[in-house]
């Protein structure tokens, strides 16, 4: 029986419609460094090289079944956060990493855009302090 021995890691983050930030990024990011991504959406973006036009929070319900989906199948190693967009959906992702082994934590706290817009409501730079880190 062969074994697959390419590390498995997720990004819990936002999806940038543009390809060039969020989990996207991290995709191809994990994909240059030789182990196998996979995603959980915590949030979509509009967003392209001018700015992000708009964005919108994926249902807490939905990112417990990401989690739930993953965790049944893969043998995940580290994981790591971006957008988590608001405290609500900063709480849905600490209950869940509670709940299952993804490995080590790396936690980018994604605020604001490249281009100023802002991604993480300002009650939730606390609650990624007291809960997240």
């Amino acid at each position: 029986m062969t074994i697959n021995s390419t590390p498995q890691v997720v990004t819990i983050a936002g999806s940038d419609s543009g390809g060039g930030a969020g989990m996207q990024a991290d995709l191809k990011t994990f994909q240059a460094r030789h182990v196998f991504g996979m995603s959980i959406v915590v949030a979509l973006t509009a967003q392209n090289t001018y700015g992000v036009q708009a964005s919108l929070p994926i249902p807490g319900d939905f990112i417990d079944a990401q989690f739930q989906s993953l965790a049944a199948d893969f043998a995940i190693k580290a994981c790591k956060t971006g957008m988590l967009a608001d405290s609500e959906h900063v709480n849905a992702v600490v209950r869940n990493l509670k709940q299952v082994d993804f490995g080590p934590l790396i936690v980018d706290p994604v605020m604001v855009a490249k281009g100023g817009a802002t991604l993480l409501a300002p009650e939730a730079v606390a609650t990624i302090k007291q809960e997240l880190l």
